[in-house]
C-alpha cells in the first residue's frame, strides 16, 4: 500500500503541489476578502524589522526589489528574446511576463486590498494582494529555471544559475516586505498562486517548445 502511495505522488506531485499551493492561496484571499487581520503579516514584518533593517541592507533591498520591477524585466525579456537562438523559447517568455502581469492585475482589481501604510521606505501604488513583485518574479524567474533545466546541458552552469535565480525569487519578496510596501500575505499568495500557474503554463508550451523552428 505505501509503494502504491509513493508511486502516486511521484507520478501526480507536481498536480499536488498545485493543489496546495491553490488551498493556499485562496486561504489567503478569503481572509483579505474578509479583512481579517492576519497573524502572518505582523509576524513576518516583525522578524525583519527585528533582523533585518539597518542603514547598510535598505539600499540592498533597495536594489534587490528592482529585479522584480516591470521595466528590468521588460528589458531582460527582450535581451533573451533576441539572443537565444531558438525564437520559441524567446516567445514563450515573452508570453509568460504578459500572461502573469494581466493575472495579477485582475487579482488585485478582485480583492482591492490597500498597502500597508506604516513602515514605508519607498513610495508606492497600486493595490497591494497579491505581491507584483513576487507573484511575476516567481513566474518570470521560475520560467526561465524550467528553461536552463531543460536546455542547459553543463551540470555545474546549470546548478548555479537555478540556485542564483531561485535564492532572488526569495529576497525579491522579502525586499517588499521590508520596503514596507507590501503585507506578508501578499508576498505568500504571490508565491502561492505563481506556482500553479507555472505548472500549467509549462506544460501547456512544452509541446510547443519541443517543436522543429
Amino acid at each position: 500500500m505505501n509503494q502504491k502511495i509513493k508511486a502516486f505522488i511521484r507520478k501526480n506531485l507536481k498536480w499536488i503541489i498545485l493543489f496546495v499551493c491553490l488551498v493556499g492561496f485562496f486561504s489567503l484571499a478569503e481572509d483579505v476578502f474578509n479583512k481579517e487581520i492576519m497573524h502572518a503579516d505582523i509576524i513576518g514584518y516583525k522578524v525583519v524589522s527585528d533582523f533585518l533593517i539597518s542603514d547598510f541592507a535598505t539600499p540592498i533591498a533597495k536594489f534587490i526589489t528592482e529585479f522584480g520591477g516591470a521595466i528590468f524585466l521588460i528589458i531582460i525579456t527582450i535581451i533573451l528574446f533576441v539572443f537565444i537562438k531558438k525564437k520559441k523559447i524567446g516567445l514563450a517568455i515573452l508570453v509568460n511576463l504578459c500572461i502573469v502581469t494581466i493575472l495579477n492585475l485582475i487579482l488585485k482589481q478582485i480583492l482591492q486590498r490597500p498597502r500597508p501604510v506604516e513602515n514605508r521606505i519607498i513610495d508606492e501604488t497600486g493595490y497591494s494582494f497579491p505581491s507584483g513583485h513576487s507573484m511575476v518574479s516567481m513566474a518570470f524567474y521560475g520560467f526561465v529555471i524550467y528553461i536552463i533545466y531543460k536546455y542547459i546541458k553543463n551540470k555545474y552552469l546549470k546548478i548555479g544559475l537555478i540556485t542564483f535565480l531561485s535564492v532572488l525569487i526569495i529576497l525579491i519578496g522579502i525586499s517588499r516586505i521590508y520596503l514596507g510596501v507590501h503585507y506578508t500575505s501578499d508576498v505568500l499568495a504571490g508565491f502561492f498562486i505563481s506556482i500553479p500557474y507555472l505548472i500549467v503554463y509549462t506544460s501547456a508550451v512544452n509541446k510547443f517548445l519541443l517543436e522543429r523552428d
